[in-house]
């Protein structure tokens, strides 16, 4: 279980008396639970992928708490991560490395013997559907070639939690198709507490078990896509995404300006 309290980020943008603070994240909550997918949906610029960085342990928080598993992210960031496996991108691969060699060399990194690096290799080209990827230099990979091999490194010590930043971008039907199948398999058969981000409304209905709507650094409602739809009376997803994303930080805002 991942468990998010009150997080804020701050940054400062410019130089001198030019230079201002943004809030990133303001406060922002939500728990995802294990065998789960918990969906942060929200506009760009809402701090998905900040918030995202703070759980694996990139980016420090000023203030609030994260712990994964009871542990501490702040405190023992080290021990956190031992139970997660991160993907914000596809782009780190090593071009002249194989997938494989890829694979592996991550799960060195993560303290494994090289024979169960190897042995976890396989397993996981097995569950991803990517045994004819393996032996192939990754230079020259489709966007959906990498997204599953990035997706193998974040998996070889067997994480529990799984963080993904907008996974599906710059994907075709087909790679989205496959990767939202391999998560599925994931939770159902490993029991895996996945959290991601997007700010596509398909995704969400499709994956989530649990849906965070993130506007403005702030969790504005949690739920079932059921549970949001009947909260704001619209049967349109799109519809009652607007709705908490937008309508209620206006009027938070207009409020707060009265």
């Amino acid at each position: 279980m991942i468990e998010v309290q009150d997080l804020v980020k701050r940054f400062t943008q410019g130089r001198g008396r030019s230079a201002r603070t943004v809030a990133a994240v303001q406060g922002l909550s939500f728990r995802a639970e294990n065998g789960a997918i918990t969906g942060l949906l929200g506009p760009n610029g809402a701090g998905k992928t900040t918030t995202l960085r703070m759980i694996a342990a990139l980016v420090e928080p000023d203030a609030g708490r994260i712990q994964v598993d009871g542990v501490d992210v702040r405190n023992q960031p080290a021990r956190a991560l031992s139970r997660m496996g991160v993907l914000s991108d596809a782009r780190g691969l090593y071009p002249r490395l194989t997938a494989r060699e890829n694979i592996v060399y991550y799960g060195r990194l993560q303290g494994m013997a090289a024979v169960a690096a190897q042995a976890r290799a396989e397993t996981l080209a097995d569950m991803l559907e990517m045994k004819a990827l393996l032996d192939r230099r990754t230079d020259g990979f489709s966007q959906g070639e990498r997204m599953k091999t990035a997706l193998a490194r974040a998996l070889v010590h067997d994480p529990s939690h799984i963080i993904l930043d907008e996974p599906t971008n710059g994907l075709d039907v087909l790679a989205t198709r496959a990767l939202r199948e391999s998560l599925r398999r994931l939770r159902d058969e490993h029991g895996k507490c996945i959290v991601f981000s997007t700010h596509i409304m398909q995704e969400v209905e499709r994956l989530c078990d649990q849906v965070v709507v993130v506007a403005h650094g702030r969790t504005v409602a949690e739920g079932t896509v059921s549970q949001l739809l009947a909260r704001t009376g619209h049967t349109d997803f799109e519809a009652c995404f607007v709705s908490l994303a937008f309508d209620n930080v206006s009027s938070a805002s207009q409020g707060a300006a009265a």
